[in-house]
Parts: structure tokens; sequence; C-alpha cells
């Protein structure tokens, strides 16, 4: 497993913080998605082999955000 924190901008709520975390567990491989609206970053743990750093970005631009 790898872990990775992006920077994520246009989070400013709850719904964000869930909306951002529903999509990234979608994805095949990611077991764990930790939104902070404060800090304006998402931690992902995920198994490479399975989900790329392109899918987890676009994941979350897919939702309406913008990864820095």
């Amino acid at each position: 497993m790898e872990n990775l924190v992006l920077s994520v901008k246009g989070m400013s709520c709850h719904h964000c913080k869930m909306a951002v975390e529903k999509a990234l567990l979608k994805l095949p491989g990611v077991s764990q998605a930790e939104a902070d609206v404060s800090a304006g970053t998402v931690t992902v743990s995920f198994d490479a082999a399975k989900t790329s750093l392109a899918d987890i970005k676009k994941a979350i631009t897919e939702e309406g955000y913008e990864v820095v």
C-alpha cells in the first residue's frame, strides 16, 4: 500500500469532504481516503497495482475540485 497526501482546492464544507472521500473509495485498490477541509488536503491509501495517481486526481476533479 502507498500513502499519498494531495493538496485540493475548493473544499469548503462537510459535503465537500464526503464527496471527495466517496469518489476516491470507489476506485479499485483505494483502502482509505481522508479529506481535511481546513488544511485543504486529502490523504489516500491505495494499491498502486490497481489504481494510479492519474486515476485519483481524475476522481477528485470530476467532483469539481482542483488538485494542486
